[in-house]
């Protein structure tokens, strides 16, 4: 049974990894329906928080239904991050989560996200201030290391555990990789593996199928996985994995019914949130793989991946239902 500080995350839970421009609540709220046992925003700019930047003080809205929910914040500068930690409790979280492994330039450039990778050292004395800055449990995110010759995670994990630490999710590539080549998972392993950890080591990076989140718990014996990309418009994927531990079997795909309710109350619920423009915007990377697989389908994705108005893509579902309602997915 994995325990986040006092919080109770089940045996092996599939963790909602924070993905900017995906983890919102609407999203989070399709993801939890369907099985995620723990959902992380977005992550958020503590400097972003401090200038109460609007885009940042929004993402920290969180709701009774997501529970247990973690904010991820991102930064190199130790006041900063202070002070943020202090605006994120007042939304009440579950956890506050660091994000030390965005590997994106324009984080990168300021020496946050996996930037802080090349001085471990001040990646664990923030960590440490933090910790001991608030009452809730304070997790981390990171990678294996700035390039294949400087992989520390087994001095890093330790390290962080021993200021405090409650858990640690380690996607299986370096801050060079970026997204490219295979997550390997073999150095998360060890770090599980060390006699010294104790708190829960989640994987994280490649697990797109429910054969892989098995391989990840069964092979690898990790606490947990943290899902990203397979989830981006499928947030059915948490329930099928649930199900293929349970049966070893696959679910049938979700119907076409199953889909457009999913679609039309996601836009509706990004809608409600955020607005008509940001919240036809922002669904719009969900539509290829809410609807991946059906024949003939572009004339129809184009509109709803190129209107602003948000009646034309309530009715371009609707043209959906009406042309494909009986296609089976395989």
């Amino acid at each position: 049974m994995a325990k986040i500080g006092n919080i109770d995350v089940g045996d092996f839970p599939l963790l909602l990894a924070p993905m900017e421009d995906v983890s919102d609540p609407p999203f989070r709220a399709l993801c939890k329906e369907q099985g995620a046992d723990v959902v992380y925003t977005e992550f958020i700019s503590s400097e972003g928080l401090i200038r109460d930047a609007a885009k940042s003080t929004m993402k920290l809205d969180i709701y009774e239904k997501e529970r247990p929910v973690g904010i991820q914040i991102f930064g190199a500068n130790l006041e900063s991050m202070l002070q943020s930690v202090e605006i994120v409790e007042k939304s009440n979280p579950d956890i506050i989560d660091i994000n030390f492994g965005c590997p994106v330039k324009k984080v990168v450039s300021k020496g946050a996200g996996a930037g802080i990778l090349k001085d471990i050292d001040l990646m664990v004395s923030l960590t440490e201030a933090m910790v001991k800055h608030t009452k809730l449990p304070v997790t981390v995110k990171t990678r294996l290391g700035w390039d294949k010759d400087s992989i520390k995670i087994m001095e890093v994990a330790e390290r962080l555990q021993d200021v405090g630490c409650q858990a640690l999710a380690i996607h299986g590539r370096t801050r060079v990789q970026m997204y490219k080549g295979d997550a390997d998972w073999a150095p998360i392993a060890e770090v599980k593996n060390n006699s010294r950890i104790h708190i829960p080591i989640f994987g994280n990076g490649d697990v797109n199928s429910p054969e892989k989140a098995m391989e990840m718990r069964d092979k690898f014996g990790l606490d947990g996985a943290m899902i990203g990309r397979a989830s981006i418009g499928y947030p059915w994927f948490f329930r099928e994995v649930k199900h293929y531990f349970k049966t070893g079997e696959h679910l049938p795909p979700p119907t076409m019914l199953e889909r457009l309710d999913a679609a039309r109350r996601h836009l509706q619920m990004a809608i409600d949130w955020k607005g008509e423009k940001l919240g036809v915007f922002e669904t719009r990377r969900h539509y290829t793989n809410y609807f991946k697989g059906i024949p003939h389908f572009k004339e129809y994705r184009m509109k709803m991946v190129t209107s602003d108005d948000a009646k034309d893509v309530f009715a371009a579902f609707d043209e959906v239902e009406r042309d494909f309602s009986g296609y089976q997915f395989a």
